[in-house]
């Protein structure tokens, strides 16, 4: 049986809800990614060219600071990545956290939220990141996902 774990990020708590659900449907531990500098609402204005979520998403170099390093990557087999979705593509604490750990030999298991957007370019981003990994297809869900509908999607991974 792997060891699982749910690292995710959550703006504004629509991905947490989802991570929370599918950490009890996966029987995994659960970690939060957050920035060092928390997100706030004027920060999160797509429309506003000058918003500090827009300047970081035009920039895919960019690394914002992670709060911490103590998510426990080393002692999970798979990881289930979970996140909003920003201009088609993965946030880019996402992509920090990516940097900062090791996924040698690990499952990565993208899942996401958004409005109508899939993960376009983030899946290839996630897979050049996640250096070592076997990075399988993200899929989005609802927040509002049931344990049942998580449980069987985790199944249907066959990741034991």
């Amino acid at each position: 049986m792997s060891k699982k774990l749910v690292a995710y990020f959550s703006a504004s708590g629509s991905t947490a809800r989802l991570a929370n659900t599918l950490s009890a449907a996966a029987d995994a531990k659960l970690y939060e990614i957050c920035p060092a500098v928390p997100f706030e609402r004027r920060d999160l204005n797509w429309m506003d060219k000058k918003s500090r979520s827009t300047l970081e998403m035009q920039d895919k170099n960019c690394r914002p600071e992670l709060a911490d390093h103590d998510a426990p990557v080393a002692d999970a087999d798979v990881i289930f990545l979970g996140f909003p979705i920003w201009w088609y593509r993965e946030p880019s604490i996402i992509d920090s956290f990516l940097d900062a750990y090791d996924f040698s030999g690990k499952t990565v298991v993208p899942f996401l939220t958004s409005g109508g957007s899939d993960l376009g370019e983030g899946q290839g981003r996630i897979e050049n990141l996640a250096k070592g990994a076997k990075v399988l297809r993200g899929k989005r869900f609802s927040s509002r996902a049931s344990e049942s509908e998580l449980k069987a999607w985790v199944s249907g991974q066959n990741l034991d």
